[in-house]
């Protein structure tokens, strides 16, 4: 068998925990588990507060619409909705105005447990980046804009 030459690495490092790649996703990791806890107290998952949260800022959204604001699938946003349907936190019309898309709404029941839900997320936002210095926090959200767009986000 031949030899392959090794592949250089993006940036000088230890080892793989020392690759940016390693750091996000042990950040991802910790703030979706500490979202799950936070969020079952309000008997939400994190697809559904994120789903409430663009609801709020933009009504009217379809399910396409919330599955790419949300990250996952057309399929998996309309389970979402479903089960948002079902506890009476959003409404979407039986049929479409016009097209197929069906403009989803929150109701006040969604709008309240949106609010409850939201100060223990943005508690465990604060908790976050309470280590970053203020001048600090906008260049690193620069810094994780740009790489989102060096890979096509």
């Amino acid at each position: 068998m031949k030899e392959q030459a090794p592949v250089p690495p993006p940036h000088l490092a230890n080892d793989i925990t020392e690759h940016v790649g390693y750091r996000l996703k042990r950040t991802s990791a910790a703030l979706r588990s500490a979202m799950d806890r936070a969020l079952r107290e309000h008997d939400l998952t994190v697809p559904q507060y994120s789903c409430l949260e663009l609801l709020d800022e933009r009504p009217g959204l379809s399910n396409a619409d919330l599955a790419r604001g949300t990250f996952v699938t057309r399929q998996s946003a309309n389970v979402v909705l479903r089960g948002l349907e079902e506890a009476g936190l959003v409404t979407r019309p039986a049929t479409a105005e016009h097209g197929r898309a069906l403009p989803v709404h929150l109701t006040p029941a969604g709008q309240r447990r949106l609010h409850a839900a939201r100060g223990a997320v943005y508690a465990l936002e604060q908790r976050m980046i309470s280590g970053i210095a203020p001048d600090r926090l906008a260049a690193l959200l620069a810094d994780l804009d740009t790489m989102a767009a060096a890979l096509g986000d």
